[in-house]
């Protein structure tokens, strides 16, 4: 369903419930069941998505990321499959650097991963963080970046001697190559500013949250390498200056307006994605009834999402919006058969109390206690729901 056909009302809510009620099933076969369609547990959103803690929007709006998944991805399967012979002047050796003012190599030793591994989890990890270019912006997110790399630089010849003196190993002509340390940096504002929200318990205390896959892969960078810890260790550090504005590094190692306008010129619109348009496709359920009950709880989601960006168009253009009127309380999901469906739209759901918590934990993140309150509202006072809307629009 596109945007411009979701309109703010009661009545198409309505509308699109029956017409999902009345479409066909998503596979033919009888249903093998009576009970009521299962609803998704709180925090995993419609449609079966587990982890949407970074958005689901791909490249949109996020150059940057994109550029830096490309272009070192390239460079470093071109240097493994076809050029290995020049390996050699991409290696980050601090030994050569300091004895024999190899300066260049703090340049291509910190910039392509030689080990197609580190690559491959980098990229991975480089894309789920894009999050932070849609909210700082290209030059910001490239600020940190460039500070976060300058800084573990120096912090990595501090390491690197320290490990010298203390055990007496030398670790400078061994220390993976690539753009790993500001990849470490970013878990920092990862863990400070995306809320987490549980999706199942295991094992008693043990649970898996939205941010659970995104720490697995930093862990198989973290212990890809022998010395990688030295660069994880250095990027952390770098994060948290950064991050927290210690020591101002934030005012002296950013990126200049006048070269975030040359490439916002020259190199955006190479690596710029356009707004994605498709639908989502829905997950196939075992039986006919939790595909339509699916159905309808992406049509639901869909609708809800059109509704927001709606509002939040008009409020930029001014003037005060009635967000009562627009964002009418979602009904209530029973577990009731669905002839009764049609009366159960007409009762009149009560006002969802938004817990002040989740409100907290989103103005953490740089939003308004408006935004955050209607946002709550809106996606049945889903946290995850809520933190996707405000940080996709």
């Amino acid at each position: 369903m596109r945007r411009s056909q979701a309109a703010p009302g009661v009545e198409s809510s309505c509308q699109i419930r029956r017409h999902a009620r009345s479409a066909p099933a998503l596979s033919p076969g009888p249903s093998t069941s009576t009970s009521p369609p299962p609803v998704p547990p709180r925090g995993s959103g419609s449609g079966g998505t587990m982890f949407t803690s970074t958005g689901s929007s791909g490249l949109y709006k996020a150059p940057l990321s994109k550029g830096l998944l490309l272009v070192p991805s390239a460079l470093s399967l071109l240097l493994a499959l076809l050029l290995p012979h020049c390996q050699r002047f991409f290696v980050y050796d601090l030994q050569a650097i300091k004895d024999d003012f190899q300066i260049w190599r703090l340049i291509c030793g910190r910039i392509i991963c030689l080990d197609l591994k580190d690559t491959f989890c980098s990229s991975l990890l480089i894309y789920n963080f894009r999050i932070f270019e849609r909210r700082y912006g290209s030059r910001k997110f490239a600020s940190f970046l460039l500070g976060s790399w300058v800084l573990s630089a120096l912090v990595d010849f501090i390491l690197v001697e320290a490990v010298w003196y203390s055990f007496g190993i030398a670790a400078a002509g061994n220390l993976p190559s690539g753009f790993l340390a500001p990849v470490f940096a970013l878990f920092v504002p990862f863990y400070c500013s995306i809320p987490r929200v549980q999706v199942a318990q295991i094992l008693g205390p043990l649970s898996i949250t939205n941010k659970t896959l995104i720490y697995i892969l930093g862990l198989q960078l973290f212990t890809s390498g022998s010395y990688i810890w030295i660069v994880a260790i250095s990027g952390l550090i770098s994060g948290i200056c950064y991050n927290s504005k210690m020591f101002q590094v934030h005012r002296v190692l950013y990126v200049p307006s006048w070269m975030a306008k040359f490439f916002s010129r020259t190199l955006e619109p190479i690596f710029s994605s356009s707004e994605p348009t498709a639908e989502a496709r829905v997950g196939m359920g075992a039986t006919v009834d939790i595909q339509r009950q699916q159905t309808m709880e992406l049509l639901d989601r869909q609708l809800m999402l059109s509704q927001f960006a709606q509002v939040r168009r008009q409020r930029q253009q001014g003037g005060m919006i009635n967000w009562n009127r627009l964002f009418p309380p979602l009904r209530q999901r029973r577990n009731v058969n669905y002839q009764d469906d049609r009366r159960s739209e007409q009762q009149a759901s009560p006002p969802l109390e938004v817990s002040e918590e989740q409100v907290a934990r989103l103005m953490e993140m740089g939003f308004s206690r408006g935004d955050a309150l209607e946002a709550l509202r809106a996606s049945n006072n889903d946290l995850n729901v809520a933190t996707n809307f405000l940080l996709q629009h």
